[in-house]
């Protein structure tokens, strides 16, 4: 759909009986920025137009909010050009035209809080968790803590901290080794498997901690099961009573579901339902409500877990309160498997987001 004028600063009235008017938002400063493009284009075309009217913004790596214009063509493009666009206070200012926002945003600085608070402040809806429920998903720590009060199994972990490994790397080391090899190294603030090592032992560790401490200053240190396991996930829908999907199996030939895999065309499978004893995907479901409400979801979430099946045990690995929404998507996908096609999973979400909270 064509955006509105060019002018971020002319606001539009609302009137009653017109169609809602969504803001779009994608793109993003991490580094899921084309991921998000990709879920964008898709959601633009499925709302559909005799309801919404849809204006897409994006938001480039470097933090400044395109015009329309501009937003559709980096939309087309598959990417922002540099340097154009509005400062992100100043561009914000377009929000005030529309009845609720859909920030299609992945990773930092949009999936963590931060673009959550600013359309709080503006007293516009918006899709998916609030600030809370945000920040708290986006960082790995902060889950892995809630998730242990609230009694959610996980595999054995451990933090380290940018300034740790300058001062006093042998502790870092030392940790690692108590966890015990192979183990995987992961930035605490990305998705996508962005940064993500699986580290055989001591000789690796070191590089595979220079690139995640080169993306965020916290890391997680995390065991790996004595069995590979099965990956297993599901989504929620809906805010205080979130309806569950069916449970979904992702398979794949590599060590383990790292960006290449999760992004290469003919790389990884998904099967729907997953072929799981029925009270295996049920515990799987219990538990991913019991993680939306712990964390303060809304609208919408992927609960991914490891299914060691040789030995019967669960463990939830992450939840992730925006994840990739191309019509081809996991989430999306265990929804239509349930009988909820895109463009109604879509529209739900929209109506999700005016609900009073």
């Amino acid at each position: 759909m064509e955006g509105r004028d060019e002018d971020p600063q002319a606001p539009v009235p609302a009137q009653s009986g017109e169609k809602k008017r969504v803001l779009l938002l994608a793109g993003g400063q991490s580094e899921e920025h084309e991921v998000s493009l990709l879920s964008a284009r898709s959601v633009l075309a499925a709302l559909p137009a005799d309801r919404f009217e849809v204006t897409p913004l994006v938001i480039t790596r470097g933090g400044r909010w395109l015009s329309a214009g501009e937003s559709q063509r980096a939309l087309a493009a598959g990417k922002a050009e540099a340097g154009a666009g509005a400062l992100a206070l100043a561009g914000a200012a377009v929000t005030e035209q529309y009845d609720v926002v859909f920030p299609l945003l992945h990773g930092p600085m949009g999936e963590d809080g931060t673009v959550q608070g600013l359309l709080t402040l503006a007293g516009l809806p918006f899709v998916g968790s609030g600030v809370l429920g945000s920040a708290v998903s986006m960082d790995k720590v902060m889950t892995k803590q809630v998730l242990q009060a609230a009694g959610v199994p996980q595999v054995a972990w451990q933090l380290a901290t940018r300034h740790e490994w300058r001062t006093d790397p042998q502790a870092v080391q030392q940790r690692a080794a108590q966890l015990g090899w192979p183990l995987f190294v992961k930035p605490a603030n990305l998705g996508s498997s962005v940064g993500i090592s699986k580290v055989s032992g001591s000789s690796e560790l070191q590089p595979a901690l220079e690139l995640a401490f080169g993306l965020d200053r916290r890391v997680i240190l995390e065991a790996m099961t004595a069995y590979k396991p099965r990956e297993v996930e599901v989504g929620l829908l809906g805010n205080d009573a979130p309806q569950v999907s069916p449970v979904g199996e992702l398979r794949f030939e590599a060590d383990f579901y790292d960006y290449e895999t999760k992004y290469t065309a003919g790389e990884a499978s998904m099967h729907i339902p997953a072929p799981l004893p029925s009270e295996v995907a049920g515990e799987i479901q219990r538990l991913a409500v019991l993680a939306f409400r712990a964390l303060d979801c809304a609208g919408l979430s992927r609960a991914d877990f490891f299914y060691v099946e040789e030995t019967g045990e669960l463990f939830l690995n992450e939840v992730n309160t925006m994840p990739g929404f191309t019509a081809t998507s996991m989430y999306p996908s265990l929804f239509q498997a349930q009988g909820l096609s895109y463009a109604e999973l879509v529209t739900r979400l929209v109506e999700l987001a005016l609900e009073p909270r």
